[in-house]
């Protein structure tokens, strides 16, 4: 009949919690069950480390800063290879040599860097000193990001009373300066009942590696805490919460993957910072004992009035501090505009 409509039974849909099909599309890993995770594959990591390279090499500073920051990785890795005398301690040379390195022939000559007061060749010295200080430095932020991230994730997810209270903490650790809290910090684990001999033998460089790893892991935490704050509202975290996953689960299988791009670049701030800190320590005595070839130690020890019988001797491990500092700022510079940019 005229004006009489039939109404058409729509087709039944699945349940799909409220959502539709273009939204579980789009976020395909919300409906995941529990025997699987948002970590990308294998095939995807390497994917995504391949553009990261290619992002770095394609701006001029960040593929000049990622070529220094490798050379002197390499460095620290096949240093006594490298080096033309493996001892840093050898004292057979004639003391006070000028430096033979002949840039307009491209020559080394015997000893490149010359030699200090005590004889011993500086241009080995800066090689084999390369290692402790991406040992020292890289392990320090290592562990400031494993536990840094573990606590800002914690605090960003948990939120409440005990995200207030840790936040307030971190705050207040902030806002002591870096170089006076590792002073501090310090001098209290000197201070200990620790033997002369145990500290020259070696318990330094855990004592510098520690302090890097308590100034870092508040500024770590921050940052992770801050991306945490911005993914737990999203829906794939609501439906591990509607799955009944636990919060270990949640926290380290739905929300860390989305916040390793911004650790990644804070790690390679952290760890620039870190190298300088170390070298400070060492220019103040609070780091390396003698007669390491720590550079920091070495500027420290060829200061003042002998700076003027060898002053090739305070230069060449200062800029070699300069340029690494540099390097691994311009890389983290480059890591930083590649993750903006969704690499």
């Amino acid at each position: 009949m005229a004006g009489f409509r039939i109404n058409e039974q729509e087709p039944r849909r699945e349940d799909t919690g409220g959502r539709d099909e273009g939204e579980n599309r789009s976020c395909p890993q919300t409906y995941q069950g529990r025997g699987e995770s948002r970590l990308m594959p294998s095939s995807q990591i390497s994917r995504s480390l391949v553009n990261l390279i290619r992002t770095l090499l394609r701006q001029p500073q960040s593929a000049v800063g990622t070529a220094l920051a490798l050379f002197f990785f390499l460095l620290a890795l096949f240093g006594t290879q490298l080096a033309p005398y493996p001892n840093p301690n050898d004292q057979s040379h004639d003391v006070r040599q000028s430096p033979t390195l002949d840039f307009a022939k491209l020559q080394l000559g015997e000893h490149p860097f010359g030699t200090d007061r005590l004889g011993r060749d500086v241009y080995s010295r800066v090689i084999l000193g390369a290692s402790s200080i991406f040992r020292i430095a890289g392990l320090g932020t290592l562990v400031s990001v494993i536990l840094g991230s573990a606590l800002g994730l914690f605090m960003g997810y948990q939120g409440g009373w005990v995200d207030e209270i840790l936040g307030r903490v971190i705050d207040a650790t902030l806002a002591i300066p870096a170089l006076l809290l590792a002073l501090v910090l310090v001098g209290i684990i000197r201070n200990l009942d620790f033997e002369a001999g145990s500290w020259q033998a070696g318990l330094a460089d855990n004592v510098v590696l520690l302090v890097i790893a308590v100034l870092y892991i508040p500024i770590v935490a921050r940052v992770a805490r801050s991306s945490t704050l911005d993914i737990r509202t999203r829906e794939f975290v609501a439906a591990a919460e509607i799955r009944g996953e636990s919060q270990a689960y949640i926290i380290f299988r739905e929300i860390l993957p989305s916040v390793i791009p911004s650790l990644v670049v804070e790690a390679s701030l952290r760890f620039s910072y870190a190298i300088f800190l170390v070298a400070s320590l060492g220019f103040l005595g609070f780091g390396a004992r003698p007669p390491s070839p720590d550079w920091g130690l070495m500027v420290n020890e060829n200061r003042g009035g002998f700076y003027q019988l060898t002053p090739w001797a305070l230069e060449f491990p200062a800029l070699a501090i300069a340029v690494l500092v540099i390097a691994v700022n311009l890389m983290s510079d480059g890591i930083r505009r590649a993750v903006q940019k969704g690499v």
